[in-house]
């Protein structure tokens, strides 16, 4: 099969374990780094799929690349090719499809809780997922839901936690981390969180019992990916 192309925006947020899920699965990926000047292409040819993972930046910036990511996602929307989204890349998949893209009340940054949401879509993208989970944040904004689209995850402090359209998968919460990604995010942001609140987490409490629940939060990533790769490949 011709590769999944995993776009990456900083070093700090590549595939993580998306990228450990496909390789035991033996399917081919190839990650194109933007944050070292590759160009996103400008067509689907030889592309099995798109996943966009996340960022520090906003989906509203005057970055050169956005707006060619915005019109690829477009493009494999149409047809119905799986597109994937994790954070930043959930914002990226909303705005091309006509959502906005705004500050949330709150920063969410650490272990915070998911529900699923009461409808058809969720029952069938999430299920074998407990009713409510806990999943990874680092977000200070969220999305709006495009039009066509069906929100299935949502958490106390921001609503709209994933949707689907399609064979499309926008998330909003991370369930790519490994533990060395959160260790390292930490200490990258120590001043963002240092004061902890209810939903911003301090490096203490977001590596604590650290080893089983990355084990857990990988899990629930395996029945996420699995459905979301399931038209297009037996995982």
């Amino acid at each position: 099969m011709n590769p999944i192309y995993i776009f990456r925006h900083v070093a700090a947020e590549g595939p993580g374990y998306f990228g450990t899920f496909l390789a035991r699965h033996g399917i081919p990926f190839q990650v194109i780094h933007l944050d070292r000047g590759e160009a996103v292409p400008t067509t689907l040819d030889q592309i099995s799929a798109l996943v966009f993972m996340g960022g520090p930046m906003s989906v509203n910036d005057d970055i050169p690349w956005i707006e060619a990511e915005l019109a690829l996602i477009r493009r494999a929307v149409a047809v119905d090719m799986q597109v994937l989204g994790h954070c930043l890349g959930g914002q990226l998949i909303s705005k091309a499809l006509g959502g906005s893209i705004g500050p949330n009340p709150v920063k969410e940054l650490g272990w915070l809780e998911v529900r699923k949401e009461n409808n058809p879509a969720a029952a069938d993208w999430l299920a074998g997922l407990p009713d409510c989970f806990t999943a990874f944040h680092w977000h200070g904004e969220r999305f709006t839901i495009p039009t066509g689209a069906t929100n299935i995850l949502g958490s106390r402090h921001c609503p709209h936690q994933a949707f689907v359209i399609g064979n499309t998968l926008a998330m909003q919460c991370h369930v790519e981390m490994s533990a060395a990604m959160v260790s390292d995010w930490a200490r990258r942001h120590a001043q963002e969180i240092a004061r902890p609140t209810e939903t911003i987490q301090n490096f203490a409490q977001l590596t604590q019992d650290l080893g089983q629940r990355i084990a857990t939060l990988q899990s629930h990533a395996d029945t996420l990916y699995r459905r979301w790769l399931r038209t297009l490949i037996d995982v």
